[in-house]
């Protein structure tokens, strides 16, 4: 038997997935079954564009309850490492792409709580695993889509 992948997320990360997954549950879960009853007593469901969709809306949201319920289940929340100096799940890493890039700053979370837009990388991503265990000042090259880029750690947080 396969063991469940565990899930590293912050406290503020689980909260925000056990928030979703109430909303789907006591919210969303009950507006589709009504979607699905309306299409209903449209008829033949044979062409039933209406019922159609509001299935697949039904089978998407009970796959989601489904994930984050394992996500959940799963959730390893991050210690903050304090007395360490290097880059470790849960830390705020700064850095500048040499020669003469802008200051870039990402916290690197679990897979689960990954938001490029909002800063949070996944700690399985190509950035966040070239800075590990590095300290600041040090430079790293960083494998990424586009290429590699030399980068110089200016802080961790």
């Amino acid at each position: 038997m396969a063991l469940d992948k565990v899930f590293p997320m912050t406290t503020e990360g689980k909260e925000k997935l056990e928030q979703e997954l109430e909303y789907l549950k006591s919210v969303k879960r009950k507006e589709v079954v009504e979607r699905i009853k309306i299409a209903r007593s449209f008829g033949d469901l044979s062409e039933n564009s209406e019922y159609d969709s509001a299935k697949e809306e039904q089978a998407f949201v009970e796959g989601r309850i489904t994930t984050l319920e394992n996500m959940i289940r799963n959730a390893k929340i991050i210690v903050e490492e304090t007395g360490t100096n290097s880059v470790t799940l849960g830390k705020t890493v700064s850095f500048i792409e040499l020669p003469n890039g802008d200051e870039e700053a990402y916290t690197i979370v679990g897979s689960a709580e990954a938001d490029p837009f909002e800063g949070k990388i996944s700690n399985d991503s190509p950035i966040a695993k070239s800075l590990f265990g590095r300290h600041v000042g040090d430079q790293v090259t960083v494998q990424t889509p586009g290429g590699e880029m030399l980068v110089k750690i200016v802080s961790i947080k």
